[in-house]
C-alpha cells in the first residue's frame, strides 16, 4: 500500500512540473502548457491582440507580446475551441513552436 501512495505522489509532482500557473494565480491545464512560468508555453496577451471575426478570434502576436514570439504571427482560433481563462484576461499557449496555438483562453464576458 505504502508503494502505491508513493506512486500517487510522484505523478501528481510531475503534473505540476508540467503545468504553471498564469501571474494572476490560476494553473494552465497540464494540456496546454509544458515547462514553468520561464519557460512555459502559455502567457497572457495584450486585449488589443485579440480580435473577434466571424469565424473565430484572430489574434496577431508580435515580439513582446509573449515570451515565446520572435516575429510577427497571425492565428485563428474558432469560437468554439475557446476556454475560459480562469481571469478576466487573454492568454495563449505556444506549442509546439511559436507559430502553433495549442490553446487560448478568453474572458468569460468575451465568450
Amino acid at each position: 500500500m505504502f508503494a502505491g501512495v508513493v506512486a500517487t505522489a510522484a505523478e501528481l509532482q510531475d503534473v505540476s512540473a508540467f503545468a504553471h500557473g498564469a501571474s494572476s494565480g490560476w494553473t494552465y491545464p497540464p494540456a496546454c502548457c509544458h515547462g514553468d512560468s520561464m519557460t512555459g508555453e502559455c502567457s497572457s496577451i495584450p486585449s488589443t491582440t485579440v480580435t473577434p471575426s466571424p469565424d473565430g478570434y484572430v489574434i496577431v502576436l508580435r515580439p513582446g507580446d509573449h515570451r515565446k514570439v520572435t516575429h510577427k504571427n497571425r492565428y485563428l482560433v474558432p469560437y468554439d475551441s475557446v476556454i475560459p481563462s480562469g481571469d478576466d484576461n487573454f492568454h495563449i499557449c505556444l506549442h509546439p513552436t511559436e507559430e502553433h496555438e495549442n490553446c487560448f483562453f478568453a474572458p468569460a464576458e468575451a465568450i
